[in-house]
């Protein structure tokens, strides 16, 4: 099979969660557990970094393996799901593997497939730590793909947990309480294995420290260690000066206080930088000399270091036209509070969502004043346009249904104005489209 044929059969003859939704999720670990076994266990060749939570994973595994890439380690970097190219889930110094490499696994092991009858994603983990071992990286940053305790990627024994916060996402799987999901999350703490928590949440900080506690794993939570002094942006760049609450231990130099620039310029990223900076203080005591230059350099370049797309990214300026792949409360609510940091005339609104969402609590976030283009993303899993125009309108939210993502685009951009403000969102599988 060539590249395509490869992508057909993974897509089509594996149960894949974007396509699927729920019926995809593996209640235990026996099939990647199987699989790898199959593949002489590679998840035992490689230090990693496991990175889990609700919101904010992405951006900070991102940023971790571009500080690790910065550093001069040989880093793997596993995060799903992809926008374009299935290939973006799988990267070494933030180069995409080859789509050879895609087809050489698949065609090696399909006879194990058919006997594991794997899903999509667990072939997938077991594809990246594959590519790991063999590539004898340095370390691996590995992003959880949904939840934790259930979670493919959660046979690895990392050298650090980093959970980056709690929200409303995935109920149906993961439990209907912010504890019930924190529960999940937390089921990758390891023993022994310390593990950063980005945001202290007094509903669900008990969680945590009680399962740390239960494996001897020391806890930090970096929103209590790390101070915004200042932050400001641009379309372009997040300006951030930050420090330590407890001084010294995590010296950068001299200045107590460290001025940083990152080019995801969302407001948001700003608590996702706290997560990173525990981490990074976390690996230093293990022994990585990792400088302030070196942490300094990367954030400027996430984008290009990784590869990393979606996240508040301008894709036009006249009229300004902003995407972001928040997709559920807590995302929509940063994402809201990026908006109503930018000069505009008019809020031009693209929105599609999946239909396993809680579409209701995000729309009655959303404002009025807005016009809205409703679409579906291209997915199985895509909320009919109507329907979604229908559950808009019936708390006040106006706009017209449009055939695809790409023509609701469109419309918006012709109906704006120079000075107005286009935005792209609600699922990430809207933002793939578009980017």
């Amino acid at each position: 099979m060539d590249y395509k044929a490869t992508l057909d059969f993974l897509y089509t003859q594996l149960p894949m969660f974007t396509r699927v939704g729920a019926s995809a999720f593996k209640k235990d670990l026996t099939n990647t557990l199987a699989l790898c076994n199959r593949l002489d266990n590679p998840q035992h060749k490689f230090k990693s970094i496991h990175v889990g939570g609700t919101n904010g994973k992405g951006s900070t595994s991102h940023m971790l393996a571009a500080i690790l890439q910065s550093a001069g380690y040989k880093t793997g970097l596993y995060t799903s799901p992809h926008l374009k190219d299935f290939r973006e889930r799988i990267r070494v110094n933030g180069k995409m593997i080859s789509e050879q490499t895609v087809i050489d696994f698949v065609a090696d092991h399909k006879h194990d497939f058919e006997e594991i009858e794997p899903s999509f994603f667990e072939m997938t983990v077991a594809l990246a730590f594959d590519v790991f071992a063999k590539e004898k990286v340095d370390i691996a940053v590995v992003e959880v793909g949904l939840g934790g305790r259930l979670d493919s990627t959660n046979v690895i024994t990392p050298l650090l947990s980093v959970i980056t916060n709690i929200g409303w996402d995935h109920m149906n799987m993961l439990g209907d309480t912010l504890q019930l999901i924190a529960g999940e999350k937390a089921g990758i703490i390891k023993p022994g294995v310390p593990v950063v928590v980005g945001e202290y949440q007094p509903d669900v900080a008990g969680v945590f420290m009680h399962k740390a506690e239960q494996e001897g794993s020391r806890i930090e939570f970096a929103s209590e260690d790390w101070e915004i002094v200042s932050q400001s942006s641009d379309t372009k760049t997040l300006r951030v000066e930050v420090q330590k609450q407890v001084l010294p231990t995590f010296a950068f130099s001299e200045d107590p206080v460290l001025h940083l620039q990152l080019d995801l310029p969302g407001s948001y990223q700003a608590k996702n930088l706290k997560t990173v900076l525990s981490a990074v203080e976390e690996l230093r005591e293990q022994g990585y000399n990792i400088t302030d230059e070196h942490i300094a350099t990367a954030l400027k370049q996430v984008k290009t270091l990784t590869g990393l797309h979606g996240r508040w990214e301008v894709l036009n300026t006249s009229p300004l036209t902003i995407c972001d792949t928040g997709h559920n409360p807590e995302g929509i609510q940063e994402v809201l509070k990026n908006i109503a940091s930018v000069k505009y005339s008019k809020l031009h609104f693209v929105i599609g969502m999946v239909n396993d969402k809680d579409i209701r609590k995000v729309l009655n976030m959303l404002p009025a004043n807005a016009t809205y283009y409703f679409c579906r993303p291209d997915i199985p899993r895509g909320l009919e346009a109507e329907s979604l125009k229908q559950q808009a309108n019936a708390i006040g939210l106006n706009g017209t249904v449009y055939a695809s993502v790409k023509e609701a685009v469109a419309a918006a951009k012709v109906a704006a104005d120079n000075n107005d403000l286009v935005f792209i969102g609600g699922s990430t599988f809207v933002v793939a489209e578009v980017v």
